[in-house]
């Protein structure tokens, strides 16, 4: 259905650091209309941009969401972050600055990349606010691009307690918490506030053994579905730049899976998330 695809986790931002060695395809236009021309071509009515956690404050990546929700004439919606690691003063004033944003949509966060779990108690107040405004919490798992990042704290059992403590909160583990894909199907089974998105599955296509990873890719996501049983809390992601949209979204047209199933990845179940119109 064009226009009816939801892309929840899109990356465009200044602070995105080594571009050419990261990006899918080194020419890549990564800019706003260059995105939403790749969003075309593979019938992405909108996505979620997830600002990064090298961005310099929250104000800076509210002041970027705002800009690039408005150059894509609204296709583009917005996020934001916070480190809890610099302090309670530096969470108080996030939820402060969030609290003024009537059109935020979601917060990600970044174990693994910042030295902290998603139980930590310092985000406490994160998700209480997320809760009174009904926000979308995401958390990145798994492994990190960054070389210096520890991924003992984006392992996905790390969830497992702010989720039954949080129930009155939505959280997407991203990137199927891979390479711990299995733990994470058992806690979206089990927990009905937990979601897993499909981004970033994949490295550089200049790799020897990519045609491998991509099928690795796509039995890992069988594999999940048939772990949870259902496909309704599980979200079409690309991770872009990362991963091109047309690998990404040929991932999920590729799985076992009758129509209706790879729409509900593809656009509802994100639509439905976010409470926002099936189509446009």
């Amino acid at each position: 259905m064009a226009g009816a695809r939801f892309d929840i986790h899109l990356h465009l931002s200044r602070y995105w650091d080594d571009q050419p060695r990261t990006f899918y395809r080194q020419d890549l236009p990564f800019t706003v209309p260059g995105l939403l021309a790749e969003m075309d071509m593979q019938e992405i009515g909108s996505g979620l941009l997830l600002q990064l956690e090298s961005a310099p404050n929250v104000a800076e990546t509210l002041r970027e969401g705002k800009e690039m929700q408005s150059a894509s004439g609204g296709r583009l919606l917005r996020s934001s972050t916070v480190d809890p690691t610099l302090g309670k003063e530096e969470v108080e004033s996030a939820i402060l600055q969030w609290d003024a944003v009537a059109d935020l949509k979601a917060i990600k966060l970044y174990p693994g990349y910042r030295s902290f779990y998603p139980h930590d108690p310092r985000l406490t107040p994160v998700y209480e606010f997320a809760a009174r405004r009904h926000l979308v919490v995401m958390f990145h798992q798994g492994d990190t691009l960054d070389p210096n990042g520890l991924v003992k704290y984006s392992r996905p059992i790390e969830a497992d307690e702010v989720a039954v403590r949080f129930r009155d909160v939505r959280f997407v583990l991203c990137h199927l918490g891979n390479p711990w894909v299995e733990e994470t199907a058992e806690l979206v089974y089990k927990n009905e506030n937990l979601y897993t998105d499909t981004s970033g599955l994949c490295w550089s296509p200049r790799l020897p053994l990519f045609d491998r990873m991509v099928e690795r890719a796509r039995r890992r996501l069988e594999n999940l579905v048939s772990t949870v049983g259902s496909v309704d809390r599980i979200l079409y992601g690309s991770d872009w730049p990362l991963e091109s949209l047309e690998l990404a979204v040929s991932r999920i047209l590729g799985l076992s899976l009758d129509d209706g199933d790879k729409e509900k990845i593809l656009g509802t179940n994100a639509r439905n998330l976010f409470g926002l119109p099936r189509t446009g």
